[in-house]
């Protein structure tokens, strides 16, 4: 814990926010802020002073950046360890040689809880526990807010943004696919159908929006749904789609019930890490022979005519 002080506690899964006990903080000005969210971000690991100027203000810092730097750091100490005694050591903020790390083992944030939230849902799912697993995962979602780190100006921030988004939308997908393994195909139709919208290039939310239609018995639209997914796709990167959704497409077009269930609970990779690998294929039915060869050589099309009877000879003279 921080000196004399209550517990720090910080929000990143929205705008940048700090409360000590009950009292949130001042954080100042935007660069501030970005200097506080580059120390947690790294979770205890020191951030030079030359990838905290070039995350903050990115390739054309201002005249004296390093300078200003320093000043916010300064500020931060103050604000995160108001009673430290004139003279101490920062406890929080520490320098560790050129330049400056966040001990993280005084504070809690929101996306500690999100990770921790993550990791326990999917040893309940390894462990066959499926309800204990979406309610960890419904937790883990319920403190996200609009945009991670809101407002924070600078190259480092929106890189972590864009990670950040990712990771949610990972888990979202793997929350969408504990709800179907557990039948909830109905409840959460609306949401799949909104995220698909969202998202149209993300393979994995078509996958489920088919899964979702064609249990509630609505084959024809879960075709459309590929349909227009395959449209997207070519139309906007020039690809067809993935194995899994094309499979997936096959066994509901021939009502393969038994074989969709098996993908519906295919095993997918943490929804913090990269997407999930093509499905093992069906043991039970041999793959089809491939089409016997055209002959080297077709005759024409065309329909050939008998000679003409050559003319008579002519008639001799009279």
């Amino acid at each position: 814990m921080a000196t004399g002080s209550a517990p720090l506690r910080f929000s990143l899964l929205g705008p940048l926010r700090a409360w000590r006990g009950g009292t949130e903080l001042e954080l100042g000005s935007p660069q501030q802020r970005a200097v506080l969210a580059a120390l947690l971000l790294r979770r205890g690991r020191t951030a030079g002073v030359g990838d905290l100027v070039d995350g903050i203000w990115g390739a054309q810092p201002p005249p004296g950046a390093l300078s200003v730097l320093r000043t916010y750091v300064s500020r931060l100490r103050k604000l995160l360890e108001p009673d430290r005694p004139a003279g101490a050591p920062p406890r929080l903020v520490v320098s560790i040689g050129d330049g400056y790390a966040l001990r993280t083992d005084s504070v809690t944030s929101d996306l500690e809880r999100f990770e921790d939230h993550v990791t326990r849902a999917e040893r309940h799912r390894a462990d066959g526990d499926l309800p204990a697993a979406a309610r960890l995962l419904r937790d883990a979602l319920a403190g996200w807010e609009d945009t991670p780190l809101a407002g924070i100006p600078g190259p480092y921030a929106e890189t972590e943004r864009t990670h950040l988004a990712e990771r949610r939308l990972g888990t979202l997908e793997t929350r969408m696919r504990v709800e179907l393994e557990l039948g909830r195909h109905e409840a959460v139709l609306p949401e799949l159908a909104a995220l698909r919208d969202a998202h149209p290039l993300r393979e994995t939310l078509s996958e489920l929006l088919l899964l979702a239609l064609y249990r509630c018995g609505r084959q024809a639209e879960a075709l459309e749904a590929y349909a227009r997914t395959r449209r997207v796709l070519v139309d906007e990167l020039g690809i067809e789609p993935g194995p899994p959704l094309r499979e997936l497409h096959a066994r509901i077009l021939t009502g393969e019930r038994e074989e969709v269930r098996e993908v519906a609970n295919s095993p997918r990779i943490s929804a913090t890490s990269a997407p999930a690998s093509a499905p093992v294929p069906d043991a039970r039915r041999p793959p089809p022979p491939p089409p016997p060869p055209l002959p080297p050589h077709l005759p024409p099309l065309t329909r050939r005519r008998a000679p003409l009877p050559r003319a008579p000879a002519p008639l001799p003279p009279r």
